[in-house]
């Protein structure tokens, strides 16, 4: 509707005589300019509930957002002491791996550690008669990583799980040794004593009550290399999961609010 719709003759609210040239009526005071505006039909939306384009309505676009930050950089700190952690025990495996069994596994920081686990396997499984708590000494030290290992991924936590695998491989390292040394019985052991000098140790009997004390370096032997295993496979699952965690190249993250 426009103005120069309205009839001549009335007001279009009250009725009233308008003459041709009037703005407002002399009645009801209605400018008619403002009552033609209230009564034109509202703009058509665009299908779909779409917004308008704004250089059709003769408005600026406006820019595009820019995309937020690609990573938290705690996130991102965290994945690079992961990588330097998987470094260091490449380093260290590397270090194991290219001596004889016992040199340098012995020697590490990580064998006081397992002694002591070690010890309390021998504490915690003493009620099961002699064998079993001989051998959970033994047994126990490399259930601790294990165990861990599993809270880990109980946790969906691959990384940590990785890295206790692969100290459950450095565990059958450090027992490759007292395995080997069975019949020999020179290895030093906690009370500074050797085997021979205070009638064997755990291996020695274990052994000798399975009837397998001629394997005993076979044995040792066969604990260091699948506990080197071990450890390598461990370092690239805990690699892979540092990967697999690592956002997408261009990936945004996700909004604070939606």
């Amino acid at each position: 509707m426009s103005l120069s719709s309205l009839p001549d003759a009335e007001c279009p609210k009250c009725a009233a005589p308008r003459p041709a040239a009037a703005l407002e009526c002399a009645r009801c005071g209605v400018i008619f300019a403002k009552f033609v505006a209230r009564a034109a039909p509202p703009a058509a939306l665009p299908p779909d509930g779409e917004l308008a384009d704004p250089q059709a309505a003769g408005r600026p676009s406006a820019a595009p957002l820019e995309p937020l930050a690609s990573a938290d950089p705690l996130e991102r700190a965290g994945r690079i002491g992961k990588a330097l952690l998987v470094g260091g025990l490449a380093i260290w495996t590397w270090q194991f791996a290219r001596l004889p069994i016992g040199a340098g596994v012995m020697d590490s920081v990580l064998h006081l550690p397992d002694l002591v686990f070690h010890e309390a396997g021998h504490i915690l499984f003493s009620p099961f008669g002699r064998f079993i708590t001989v051998l959970g000494g033994s047994l126990f030290q490399v259930l601790v990583p294990v165990t861990l290992a599993a809270a880990f991924l109980k946790q969906h936590d691959a990384f940590g799980a990785a890295v206790c695998t692969w100290w459950a491989g450095e565990n059958l390292l450090d027992l490759a040794p007292y395995i080997a040394d069975a019949r020999a019985l020179q290895l030093v052991l906690l009370g500074g004593h050797t085997g021979a000098e205070v009638e064997g140790h755990d291996w020695e009997y274990l052994l000798t009550t399975l009837g397998w004390m001629r394997h005993d370096r076979a044995l040792g032997v066969a604990a260091h290399d699948v506990g080197l295993a071990v450890m390598v496979a461990a370092l690239g699952w805990g690699a892979y999961s540092i990967m697999r965690d690592r956002p997408a190249a261009g990936a945004s993250s996700p909004p604070l609010m939606s």
